[in-house]
């Protein structure tokens, strides 16, 4: 079960499981906890796990005025104090791996490591194009079911789709009884899509582990690259066979990567 915590002038829903050293999970766009399950069951007899909702999904309330990525930065490195988290391994996807990047630059002390999934450094061309697209799309869909087939097209394998996993995921956002809203995801969505931390990647000092799915079409390998090469001493796979949210679809693989490379962080101390 989790629980309301105030942190930055608001209340965040907070979910804890496990004990060990402290890792926190950061959701992307519309994401509440829940998306973690997977880790929050798979990881939590090594790790203190602790995921939250961000402003405007799940739980949390969404503020008065615009969102932006540094903000919510301040708002996770807000929760860690909160929780007498001295530092922790942070881990986050898509639009939380950009949180992720503005809390190693603005709150540096409390990042023990990185790993950062599905992730840019600056919008592109197609990157931009794509998410106006899914601006209009939250109002102009039929339906909330209409709104989930589509996005989920950029989320997840053809292979999810074809074996029930999709449909399985869709039955499961229409069920959750605290649903974003059209104008929380579009807040959200431009805070993601103006990120840009270009030209300060080289002044991230944690290690950091960059994940990319071979088949993302949302934050495809060649960007996850750019963001690899820009922090040093970063180190950049890419997933075969894998889309956007791997640590959904195979999250046994994903858990395994993870997990070794916190111990390596852990056994150098």
């Amino acid at each position: 079960m989790g629980e309301m915590i105030n942190a930055n002038g608001a209340e965040f829903w907070v979910e804890r499981r496990g004990q060990g050293p402290d890792v926190l999970l950061i959701a992307g766009l519309g994401d509440p906890a829940e998306v973690w399950q997977a880790q929050l069951d798979g990881l939590s007899d090594r790790y203190r796990i602790t995921a939250f909702d961000n402003r405007g999904a799940g739980r949390t309330p969404l503020p008065e005025g615009p969102l932006s990525v540094p903000g919510m930065a301040d708002d996770a490195a807000a929760l860690l104090r909160a929780l007498d988290i001295p530092a922790a391994h942070i881990a986050g996807f898509s639009g939380g791996s950009l949180i992720a990047q503005e809390l190693a630059l603005g709150h540096p002390g409390l990042v023990r490591s990185l790993v950062l999934m599905s992730t840019w450094a600056r919008s592109d061309a197609y990157l931009r194009t794509m998410t106006g697209f899914w601006h209009w799309m939250a109002e102009r869909a039929p339906s909330e079911r209409a709104m989930l087939d589509a996005f989920y097209l950029w989320v997840y394998t053809p292979r999810a789709h074809a074996d029930g996993t999709v449909e399985g995921f869709i039955e499961e956002t229409l069920a959750f009884p605290h649903p974003q809203s059209t104008e929380a995801f579009q807040r959200q969505l431009e805070a993601f899509r103006t990120h840009d931390t270009l030209d300060r990647l080289a002044q991230i000092t944690a290690p950091t582990l960059v994940l990319a799915g071979e088949l993302d079409r949302a934050a495809p390998p060649r960007l996850g690259r750019v963001v690899a090469e820009g922090i040093p001493g970063a180190r950049f796979e890419v997933l075969p066979g894998e889309a956007h949210q791997p640590f959904q679809e195979v999250p046994d693989v994903f858990n395994a990567r993870v997990d070794a490379f916190w111990r390596e962080v852990e056994a150098r101390g």
